[in-house]
């Protein structure tokens, strides 16, 4: 069965079961190149981003071609799931020059999320981006000012995560 067929299967609820696909497909050597693309099919993208995280965490890197293509789908993210999955995929990443705009719409969009995870994780990958491109710092601090005084205590305490890294 294709990795596509599977996630098509897959109920998006079941951890045991993704871990298993995962297991069953993650060791193919073009594993990226076969998955970034599942991220535009509205019903793989949850079970495909959460691989990727899957695979990051396993590998620490994907090749900059294959960044390319996983910046370039995050316009096309429908799930909340989706987003956070990459959003906690951003450590890993080299934010080329070219990324580093379609990134930053991207977080502007999640900081308005109403899922409380999805903004908290957005308010990290401001600090991932500033701290791979320095003209971004000041805005970073000023929206984890804004949102120590407005958001939800579970974005507070990402956001104080983040502080902790010297910031």
């Amino acid at each position: 069965m294709s990795i596509r067929k599977a996630l098509e299967k897959w109920n998006g609820k079941s951890v045991d079961e993704i871990s298993r696909l995962y297991d069953l497909y993650g060791t193919d050597n073009d594993f990226a190149r076969i998955i970034i693309p599942l991220f535009r099919q509205p019903d793989c993208e949850s079970g495909a981003t959460w691989m990727m995280k899957r695979y990051l965490e396993d590998h620490k890197h994907i090749d900059d071609a294959s960044q390319d293509e996983v910046f370039k789908t995050l316009k096309s993210l429908n799930h909340w799931q989706s987003k956070l999955h990459l959003l906690q995929c951003l450590s890993y990443f080299k934010i080329s020059n070219a990324n580093k705009r379609r990134l930053e719409l991207f977080l502007r969009e999640c900081l308005t999320s109403s899922n409380k995870f999805v903004r908290a994780w957005a308010y990290n990958g401001f600090y991932e981006l500033a701290i791979q491109h320095p003209q971004y710092m000041e805005e970073t601090k000023s929206f984890f000012e804004m949102a120590m005084r407005d958001e939800a205590p579970s974005v507070k305490a990402r956001i104080r995560d983040v502080m902790k890294q010297e910031f």
